[in-house]
C-alpha cells in the first residue's frame, strides 16, 4: 500500500515542480530576445463640415467601420441648390448675350442700315437741290424773289439731311464691322464669373456630406438630427487603425540592441498564444523622460528612448491603446 502513495506523491511533487517552473518562466523572453513594455498607439481624426447648416442624416454610429469617401452625415443644402439653379439660368442668359456678340450681326440688318444709308443720301440730295434752286432764283431777281427766312431755312435742311446721311454711313461701317473685341471680352468675363459662382455653389452644396478621409472606426459621434453645425464644430470622432503600431520606451543600455526594420512580436494578455508579427519603423533620437503610464519605480524618472513597432494586425487582435508586450528578435551576429 506503501509503494502506490509514494508513487502518487513523487507524481504530484513532479507536476507541482514542472507547474512552477513554467508559471516562472511563461513571460520570460528566450535568450536572444529583448522585451519591451507599451501600449498601441492611439490616432483619430477630429471631423467638422466644412460648411453650416442644420443636420438633415446620421449614417453612422459610435464603433461603426468606415471606409475612405464613405459619407458620414448631411446637413440641409436646399437654399444652395436654389440659388445654384439661378445661377444656371444666369449663364444661359450670358451665354447668349456671349454668343450674339461672336456672331455679329444678321445678313438682315445689314440689309435693313444699307437701306436707311440710301434714304437719308436721298433726302440729303433733295435737299441740296432745293438749296440750290433758290439761290439760283435769288441770284436771277437780285435777292427779291426769295425771301431770307427762305434761304436760311433751306440752308438747314440741306445741312441736317448730309449729317443724318452720314450718320447713316456710320451706322452701316459698325454693322458690317461687328463688335468691339473689347465688348466681347467683357462678356466673356460675365460669363466666367457666373461660371465661378455655380461652381462656388456646388462646392458648398458638396460640403454638406462629411465623408470620412481614410479608413476607420467611428470613436465619438458629437452630433445628432437638427442640430446645427460649423466648421468650428466636431461631429465625429475617427480613430484610425491603419497603419497600427505600438509605441514602447527603451532605456540607454537597450537602445543599442535595437534597429530600424528589426523584427518584432507583440504579445497581448488577451492572446497570449497569438502573437502579432511586426517590426521596428521608428527609433527617436532624442531622450525623454519616462510617460506616466509607466509604473516602474527605476523607470520613473529615468530617460528613455521612443520606438514604435509598426504591426501587421490582420486579424484585428489588437485595441487602440491597450498595453501590450513588445519582444524584439536580437541578431544572432
Amino acid at each position: 500500500m506503501k509503494k502506490p502513495v509514494l508513487v502518487v506523491a513523487a507524481a504530484v511533487v513532479v507536476l507541482a515542480v514542472l507547474l512552477l517552473w513554467w508559471w516562472s518562466s511563461r513571460d520570460k523572453p528566450a535568450d536572444g530576445v529583448l522585451q519591451l513594455q507599451g501600449n498601441v498607439d492611439i490616432r483619430q481624426v477630429s471631423l467638422a463640415f466644412d460648411g453650416s447648416g442644420r443636420v438633415q442624416e446620421v449614417r453612422v454610429e459610435e464603433g461603426d467601420k468606415v471606409k475612405a469617401g464613405e459619407v458620414l452625415a448631411t446637413f440641409d443644402t436646399q437654399t444652395l441648390q436654389l440659388q445654384a439653379d439661378q445661377a444656371k439660368a444666369q449663364i444661359q442668359t450670358q451665354q447668349q448675350s456671349v454668343a450674339r456678340l461672336r456672331n455679329g450681326a444678321r445678313p438682315q440688318e445689314v440689309i435693313q442700315a444699307r437701306s436707311q444709308l440710301a434714304a437719308a443720301q436721298a433726302d440729303a440730295a433733295r435737299a441740296a437741290q432745293d438749296l440750290q434752286r433758290l439761290q439760283g432764283v435769288a441770284a436771277a431777281t437780285a435777292g427779291r424773289g426769295v425771301s431770307a427766312v427762305e434761304m436760311d431755312r433751306a440752308r438747314s435742311a440741306a445741312k441736317v439731311a448730309a449729317a443724318n446721311a452720314e450718320l447713316q454711313r456710320q451706322g452701316l461701317a459698325l454693322v458690317e464691322q461687328g463688335p468691339r473685341k473689347e465688348d466681347i471680352a467683357a462678356a466673356e468675363a460675365q460669363l466666367q464669373a457666373a461660371d465661378a459662382q455655380l461652381a462656388l455653389l456646388q462646392h458648398q452644396i458638396s460640403q454638406g456630406q462629411l465623408k470620412a478621409p481614410v479608413a476607420a472606426v467611428v470613436r465619438s459621434r458629437l452630433v445628432e438630427v437638427g442640430d446645427m453645425v460649423s466648421p468650428q464644430r466636431a461631429a465625429f470622432a475617427l480613430a484610425l487603425t491603419q497603419p497600427k503600431w505600438v509605441r514602447v520606451f527603451a532605456s540607454e543600455t537597450e537602445l543599442g540592441r535595437i534597429r530600424s526594420g528589426q523584427r518584432a512580436q507583440v504579445f497581448s494578455d488577451s492572446h497570449p498564444d497569438k502573437p502579432v508579427a511586426g517590426k521596428v519603423g521608428f527609433i527617436s533620437s532624442v531622450a525623454e523622460f519616462t510617460p506616466k503610464s509607466v509604473q516602474t519605480e527605476e523607470l520613473r524618472t529615468s530617460l528613455v528612448y521612443e520606438v514604435r513597432v509598426v504591426v501587421d494586425d490582420a486579424h484585428d487582435q489588437l485595441r487602440l491603446g491597450q498595453p501590450v508586450s513588445v519582444r524584439l528578435q536580437q541578431d544572432t551576429r
